[in-house]
């Protein structure tokens, strides 16, 4: 064995430790940066390959009803390749024995001709029949998104109840399926596998509930290549705006698309933002260990060069030293990141739902991963390396200049109450600045780290909070098959343990601005409504009454529109009209293009009657299911769900996989802390030893020798504090910045609990490396220490 590779398994040796920490500081973040970004790739991958495998279609409109004879004229515009048209109705399911509200949306497919585009995938049982779905006794067979069947206990054999047409109806469960339109499935973008279900039946029994043979109410398209969205978008909504089909959506619009996009959005932002700061932590601490372990071999490096050996193979030794650590981090890494993505593939898979969906480390990955390490590495060694070979070896021999000490900042401002300890602490601290400034800004960036992890914890439960407790003070929201009489209100008041009912319309538009147009939903709600409310980011209240068009500031810039200003409004519901509103005020909300307007106002803009279109209900305590129970025998109501239930389905999916992604994040950070403040501790007793030795031989005890050196680390720790606090409030609003999108951006909310709990996590990694230096500094040979060269 070479003499360099022997002095290198010394070396690492005695370096076991500190090689440990940074490889583990490598390994946090090529493992989240694996982690993040695999799970993401893992999702993408099953999503494209669905979407290839089911042809799933580019643009989708729903419409009254327009004869089959239309889809051929459809086919034939410029533009569009292939169409496909369905019968669909949103219908209240029942289960046997359970109270829970339930909406389903009844798909209607031919067995004998499977569908084209938007191809329904069989994940279990059988599929429908091919003769026909109706059985003798009248009930349906039905299959049902897989998601739904999965919460709800749904095998094949099971029934359900559902009001089709007035009329109820038994559905009998014989398979699961999957469709690329459902791929997440919720109401309003919310998760709600509990509460919505998918059902796909034979399409000649459903039109025959519904009056639709030979017709059709939604239609898919597929474009031509190079065909432009907008284009065929603009000649199609002429063709079916007879038939009731003014609003045409691309992909990019469509709900389950458009969360499932976004998702991958926001995972591959965090999948490089967060690693970045683990690897320039990793490479600040590679820089530090380097620079001060070659400073302590000065003499080791100048024998070697006087026994011939060039700087190409100094430089090369220490380089490969570095590169032992790192190449350690980078397999732990890799092995945390494969069990981590593998684990967060799972978690996505609870919403979203694919026939092939696992968890796959792509090549360019782990290449990316080997070579992002390598440079780390590199970048942060380096210039310490070459700035010590360089020397000439009679330089080399020479032990470096003792420091230059003076009076410190505080003796110069003229205060002299200062012990001796704290005077030579603050001396070698402002002796080396640079390197003292360093650790403080890698102990920062830990506690910012934790910060951040721990800040979609408080982002999350703000939001719940918000859209749960402040805006929507109701119990329970009902709504109707269509826009009807607002005296239905009267009968909802009537009903066991209703304490209080408000009215609301949602009407679906299109915004239009100059040469700006976009598509929204105005909500009108009572003008000084309590139970279903405008809140804005910082949780006040904006009242409608008087107000006229109230917008959110995101749809506002996107139509640059100001408070004063008219737009056009073009509805999409009953007949066609446009009407000019003006803007009386903008909010800032957390969630969608939105925009409001007192009920009684919207009605009357429009040209209607007193129309209500849903409504909300404060409830007694403990009677919602009887209220439920008595919802269901108002042939009017289309559905209804329970305020209650939905807040569960947001606390077991989103809030859960909120809380363990703060989790990993903050152990992540512990082991940055770990990292950073153990090898500055070694480090400094291992430049300072010989300093110790000689003031124990003085006569300083072995406590006041531990408190020389990990009073400075204390003193650094407590610095670090306020500047990582800082750090971690600026770092989340880049990351909040980052991840806002027109539909939902994450609100800017730290708790005080927060920053305390970064503090600790923290001061516990300070408090265990101080353990384990002062047992080193116990430990200390003063004779081998004191002996030196002259």
């Amino acid at each position: 064995m070479k003499a360099l590779n022997r002095k290198l398994l010394r070396d690492l040796r005695a370096l076991w430790s500190q090689a440990l920490t940074i490889a583990l500081v490598v390994a946090s973040g090529i493992g989240g940066f694996i982690t993040s970004l695999s799970a993401v790739e893992s999702l993408a991958l099953a999503r494209d390959g669905f979407y290839a495998d089911a042809h799933f279609a580019d643009l989708f409109a729903s419409l009254k009803r327009a004869p089959d004879a239309l889809a051929a004229q459809l086919a034939a515009q410029p533009g569009v390749a292939e169409v496909q048209t369905t019968v669909e109705q949103m219908v209240r399911v029942e289960i046997p024995g359970l109270p829970d509200p339930i909406i389903g949306q009844l798909i209607g497919i031919d067995a004998r001709r499977p569908h084209s585009l938007n191809r329904v995938t069989l994940a279990g049982g059988r599929a429908l029949a091919r003769d026909g779905a109706q059985r003798s006794d009248g009930s349906l067979e039905v299959l049902v998104s897989e998601g739904f069947a999965l919460k709800r206990g749904l095998k094949p054999g099971s029934t359900l109840t559902a009001l089709v047409n007035g009329r109820q109806r038994t559905l009998v469960v014989v398979g699961t399926a999957l469709s690329p339109e459902f791929v997440f499935a919720g109401l309003w973008g919310m998760p709600d596998l509990r509460g919505f279900g998918i059902f796909w039946m034979d399409r000649e029994a459903l039109a025959a509930a519904y009056d639709m043979n030979g017709a059709f109410n939604r239609i898919a398209i597929r474009l031509a290549p190079g065909a432009s969205e907008e284009g065929v978008i603009d000649a199609l909504s002429r063709s079916l705006e007879p038939w009731g089909g003014r609003q045409i959506v691309g992909r990019a619009d469509q709900t389950s698309h458009a969360m499932l996009d976004n998702e991958i959005k926001e995972q591959r932002v965090l999948g490089t933002v967060l690693p970045a700061i683990f690897l320039g932590v990793a490479a600040f601490l590679l820089n530090v260990v380097v620079s001060r372990l070659v400073a302590t071999q000065r003499e080791q490096i100048a024998a070697l060069k006087a026994l011939g050996y060039p700087n190409r193979d100094i430089a090369a030794h220490y380089l490969a030293l570095v590169m032992l650590i790192v190449a350690a981090g980078l397999v732990l890494g890799v092995a945390v990141g494969k069990q981590l993505g593998t684990f967060f593939t799972a978690l996505y898979a609870e919403f979203f739902f694919f026939p092939r969906f696992e968890h796959h480390i792509a090549p360019w990955l782990l290449l990316v991963s080997i070579g992002i390490t390598v440079a780390t590495a590199v970048a942060g060694t380096l210039n310490a390396i070459l700035a010590t070979v360089r020397l000439a070896p009679a330089q080399a021999m020479r032990p470096p200049a003792p420091g230059r000490y003076r009076r410190t900042l505080l003796e110069r401002l003229g205060i002299q109450a200062i012990g001796p300890a704290l005077r030579m602490i603050l001396r070698n601290i402002e002796r080396r600045p640079l390197r003292s400034a360093l650790s403080v800004a890698g102990v920062a960036a830990a506690v910012a780290i934790v910060v951040l992890g721990n800040f979609f914890r408080d982002a999350i439960e703000y939001i719940v909070d918000a859209q749960f407790n402040v805006a929507m003070r109701s119990d329970v929201a009902v709504w109707m098959v269509e826009p009807g009489d607002d005296r239905v209100r009267l009968d909802l008041a009537r009903l066991p343990a209703v304490t209080q009912v408000e009215s609301t319309r949602f009407v679906p538009v299109v915004l239009h601005h100059g040469h700006r147009s976009e598509r929204s939903l105005i909500r009108g709600y009572e003008g000084r409504a309590t139970l279903y409310r405008v809140v804005d980011a910082e949780n006040r209240a904006t009242l409608l009454d008087g107000r006229g068009l109230v917008i959110t500031d995101r749809l506002a810039d996107k139509l640059d529109l100001r408070v004063g200003e008219t737009v056009r409004v073009e509805v999409l519901e009953g007949r066609p009209r446009s009407v000019e509103l003006t803007v009386g005020a903008t909010v800032r909300e957390m969630m969608g293009l939105n925009a409001y307007m007192e009920r009684g106002a919207l009605n009357r803009a429009l040209g209607d009657g007193d129309l209500a279109s849903g409504f909300v209900l404060a409830v007694e305590r403990g009677h919602e299911d009887a209220l439920l129970e008595a919802i269901k025998a108002l042939p009017r109501v289309a559905g209804a769900f329970s305020k209650a239930t939905m807040l569960r389905n947001m606390q077991e999916i989103s809030a859960r996989n909120v809380r363990i992604m703060s989790t990993i994040l903050t152990a992540f950070a512990v082991v940055i802390a770990v990292g950073v403040v153990y090898n500055n501790a070694r480090i400094a007793l291992a430049e300072r030893g010989w300093e110790l030795a000689s003031l124990r031989v003085l006569g300083f005890t072995r406590a006041e020798v531990s408190a020389l050196l990990l009073g400075e680390l204390a003193l650094l720790i407590a610095v670090a504090l306020p500047l990582g606090m800082g750090l971690g409030f600026a770092l989340v609003h880049l990351i909040s910045a980052l991840l806002a999108s027109d539909q939902f951006y994450f609100p800017v909310v730290i708790q005080p609990r927060t920053y305390a709990w970064a503090a600790l996590a923290v001061l516990a990694a300070g408090v265990v490396s101080a353990l384990v230096v002062r047992r080193r500094i116990d430990e200390l040979d003063m004779v081998a220490v004191l002996k030196t060269r002259e």
